[in-house]
């Protein structure tokens, strides 16, 4: 996982002498620093996301035109080639990228048919980026590509500029302008910090092709599952091939790799399908997997059942665990590393950085993860209580089209704190296109019957693997747990309780005249407000973040916990 930078000044296509250079007292990119140059200025604002990139960090400076480019770079396919930014061959066209082209051969191979005089091989996998816009153009790009992935690329010879970023937002892009009015781009919103008072998330599925002046993000990504509720039936075989296609689309990579195993259903499955694909591609029966889980020292309801599956499939597995203390320490850095007030997100990413940086410890740079799953299948435990199948639908595509100011956000951002890139099969482009186009009443938990596990949550998801021994009973039909809960549920409790003693009464109850937007409604939601406030002042960065609740219209409890739910098997016991 990699973390992007650009700089774009206000030149325009009918300049004849571009702003060349970075200059104080009213001149271009005030930044309150000290007078830099642009590349200074770029270096400086890029080195805060560094830890995205640990492995490298290369510059694209072009006063003629000017821009400078940013990469900080975590190689992971053409470690030796791949370095960014990228340049065509003429020299005219410049790319920085963060995120992985898993068609990126496919792509290679549309260009050779397309080439006659010389044969193409790509430097990295986001090489194909740049070559296939030189010979196809921005919309038949777009069309073309899949992967997770948000780009920025610049076209001298026409003076137009494309970014774009994946259809679910895996990876993050944020832009904004400084006062002299140039636009910027960061992976990391901490870059735009000092720079820019105006900042707004780069929507997921949308680009813009044109002018730097006329920036405006457009949809490229349109289905039909968006607008209209699905029709059709489940076909458990055919929703099996596509998610093992997607498994396997995820796992090119030339260095370490392993996978998260948190012992629920989603990551289970993909370590089993993973380690079934591994072994038949090294044709290695023994073949292990790397596979790792976290929890409480002395209680975590996740451990014992990632134990099971990674004795069922065969994997190296590690544990991790951690103390409440060791937690808490680390509360100030998830709200700047995750750059979010939203309650869940920080239970849920201190656990996520822990972990990370174990893993990274043992050289891995590229971890599975089952992230996804509950926006598609409805795995949530509020699901239960949808309404209708309409109301079911229109509820996934909400947490989908927000999956990049959640789950994608937490688990991308946790893992890069560390140098790791994490990698999510079920929000495979084409997997979630077959998935939401899914009538809901096949999504949608079912009504009690003689069959035990007809209610349970991601039904056709469980029965789709229960032939062929990829996961323990115990697990397959496995109630969902929520990461933050299955870590242990004595830290969603602790870490309440010392942010809410953070807090006095009587800034309490002025919260609403301080945070007028998106009032913290607990104690526990204000300090996490608080931090942010000092680490990413202005409204403009508060609106950059979305609240994770569940539907407290459809009778759910407001807090984000799964045990707050009346459906959790541990709910009643815990009101006796």
């Amino acid at each position: 996982m990699c973390g992007i930078l650009c700089i774009f000044t206000q030149y325009t296509s009918t300049d004849t002498s571009p702003q060349n250079s970075t200059r104080c007292n009213g001149e271009p990119l005030q930044c309150d620093l000290s007078c830099d140059s642009l590349r200074e200025m770029a270096f400086r604002q890029s080195s805060k996301q560094r830890h995205r990139g640990p492995d490298q960090t290369g510059l694209c400076v072009n006063d003629e035109y000017g821009f400078v480019l940013v990469q900080e770079r975590l190689s992971i396919v053409g470690v030796k080639t791949g370095r960014q930014p990228l340049t065509s061959t003429n020299g005219m066209t410049h790319l920085v990228a963060n995120g992985e082209i898993y068609n990126f051969l496919h792509m290679a191979s549309l260009i050779n048919d397309a080439l006659k005089f010389h044969y193409y091989t790509p430097r990295s996998d986001c090489d194909v980026l740049v070559a296939f816009y030189e010979l196809f153009g921005a919309d038949r790009l777009l069309q073309t590509v899949r992967g997770m992935f948000a780009f920025v690329l610049y076209d001298c010879s026409t003076h137009r500029l494309l970014v774009a970023r994946d259809p679910v937002g895996i990876v993050p892009l944020y832009y904004g302008w400084d006062d002299a009015g140039s636009l910027w781009f960061a992976s990391e919103l901490k870059c735009l910090v000092g720079c820019c008072a105006e900042v707004n998330v780069f929507p997921p599925g949308h680009s813009h092709y044109g002018p730097r002046e006329s920036f405006v993000p457009k949809p490229y990504f349109q289905a039909l599952w968006m607008t209209e509720i699905s029709t059709a039936r489940v076909d458990l075989e055919l929703l099996k091939h596509h998610l093992e296609r997607a498994v396997e689309s995820h796992l090119q990579s030339e260095v370490p790799f392993g996978a998260l195993l948190s012992g629920g259903l989603d990551s289970s499955l993909i370590a089993s399908i993973a380690t079934r694909i591994l072994r038949a591609r090294t044709d290695n029966s023994t073949f292990r997997l790397k596979t790792y889980s976290i929890g409480l020292e002395g209680e975590s309801p996740d451990l014992p059942y990632a134990r099971m599956v990674a004795d069922h499939i065969g994997s190296d597995h590690t544990e991790v665990r951690f103390t409440i203390p060791e937690g808490i320490d680390l509360v100030r850095d998830a709200v700047y590393y995750a750059e979010t007030y939203d309650v869940t997100t920080i239970r849920c990413i201190v656990a996520v950085m822990l972990l990370a940086r174990a893993i990274r410890s043992e050289g891995i740079k590229v971890v599975l993860s089952g992230e996804g799953a509950d926006e598609l299948f409805g795995g949530y435990l509020y699901f239960h209580r949808a309404p209708s199948a309409a109301e079911f639908h229109r509820e996934t595509v909400r947490r989908v089209r927000g999956l990049h100011l959640s789950d994608c956000l937490r688990a991308n951002k946790g893992c890069a704190t560390w140098g790791l890139e994490l990698r999510v099969p079920f929000l495979d482009t084409d997997f979630l296109q077959h998935v939401m186009s899914i009538r809901p009443e096949d999504r949608a938990p079912g009504i009690p019957s003689h069959d035990d596990h007809s209610t349970l949550e991601k039904r056709i998801l469980r029965q789709a693997f229960a032939d062929g021994n990829y996961l323990p009973p115990e697990v397959l039909w496995r109630q969902k747990e929520q990461f933050s809960d299955g870590v242990g549920y004595a830290w969603i409790d602790a870490i309440a309780q010392w942010a809410s003693k953070r807090v006095t009464q009587t800034e309490y109850a002025a919260a609403a005249d301080r945070f007028p937007f998106q009032t913290p409604t607990t104690k526990e939601a204000f300090y996490y407000r608080k931090l942010f406030e000092q680490m990413f002042p202005g409204e403009s960065f508060a609106r950059t973040v979305q609240r994770w609740i569940p539907r407290t219209d459809w009778g759910c409890s407001e807090d984000p916990s799964g045990r707050k739910q009346d459906v959790h098997r541990g709910h009643n016991r815990r009101e006796q």
